[in-house]
């Protein structure tokens, strides 16, 4: 099916591309990678009427740490994150990347745009919970940072208002003792998930931890923040028994849609054996850094 009739616009600058959106409003959706919104189109699921396309804007391609955040610009694509040598102290972020969809899309995709798409299952908001990041959005009015927790709406929808448009994603730098995981479980490569999680926990020199985030995605409208596994997790050393309790709160919450890729039950259950997989991943790392 081809896509409805829509004005095209390329930017140049994020200025253009802002002046586009304020000029367009609601009829106007900014075009990044095009991994989402392209498809969409074709099966008429989104009609906008203007397109105003980023990808030419190179001043939103930057990748960079600053001011204890890992800065990701709009416009950088999953294959340069994948790739930099910057993630290597990022542990749930390089899990994450490595299996977004297929190196294909992943050439093309960009982080900011699957956290604006917002799609269920998507696996960039699950991370982006797990590891407390922001994301800047701009506008006529100036700019705005909105924690992960509030930019998420809703299925699809995100804090971004008309005439506004995400320019980067933030990710807090771990701090010594901080590791994190990502698991996916899906049918096979470059499918949509059938359930995912993301933990990232710091540990204190006596082994208790100190801080937790734990995220679960494609079981529910939204990826989903298990703030009791996080508060099972916090104050205690992370044995197999505590690490089972958290996952457990995985399954409660977990609230997915019975279809082809397995059932509500199945679903709730490999919330929690995901979850648990990726605390025992994580806490394997900071065991391994400190032999």
């Amino acid at each position: 099916m081809l896509p409805a009739g829509f004005e095209y616009v390329r930017a140049a600058t994020p200025e253009e591309a802002l002046a586009a959106l304020a000029a367009h409003g609601s009829d106007a959706r900014v075009l990044a990678g095009g991994q989402s919104l392209i498809p969409a189109m074709r099966f008429r699921l989104a009609q906008p009427a203007v397109l105003v396309d980023i990808g030419g804007v190179g001043a939103l391609a930057y990748l960079r740490e600053d001011g204890g955040f890992l800065h990701v610009g709009a416009m950088v694509r999953d294959a340069t994150l994948e790739r930099s040598p910057l993630l290597a102290k990022y542990s749930l972020l390089a899990d994450c990347s490595s299996v977004v969809a297929d190196p294909v899309v992943r050439h093309m995709g960009t982080i900011v745009g699957s956290l604006c798409h917002n799609d269920p299952a998507g696996d960039w908001a699950t991370a982006a919970l797990a590891s407390r990041a922001q994301v800047v959005v701009r506008g006529a009015s100036g700019e705005r940072t909105v924690d992960i927790d509030e930019f998420i709406v809703d299925a699809f929808t995100t804090a971004v208002q008309d005439g506004e448009m995400a320019i980067e994603a933030k990710f807090p730098i771990p701090g010594p003792r901080t590791a994190g995981a990502y698991e996916k479980l899906e049918r096979k490569v470059g499918d949509f998930a059938t359930a995912c999680a993301a933990v990232a926990v710091s540990l204190g020199d006596d082994g208790v931890c100190t801080s937790a985030g734990v995220a679960i995605g494609a079981v529910g409208t939204t990826a989903l923040r298990v703030a009791k596994a996080e508060a099972t997790l916090v104050g205690q050393r992370l044995t197999d028994d505590v690490i089972a309790s958290a996952a457990a709160e995985a399954s409660a919450l977990a609230d997915p849609v019975g279809d082809l890729r397995g059932s509500v039950a199945y679903k709730k259950d490999m919330a929690r054996v995901l979850v648990a997989r990726a605390l025992h991943r994580a806490l394997a790392r900071l065991e391994g850094a400190r032999a």
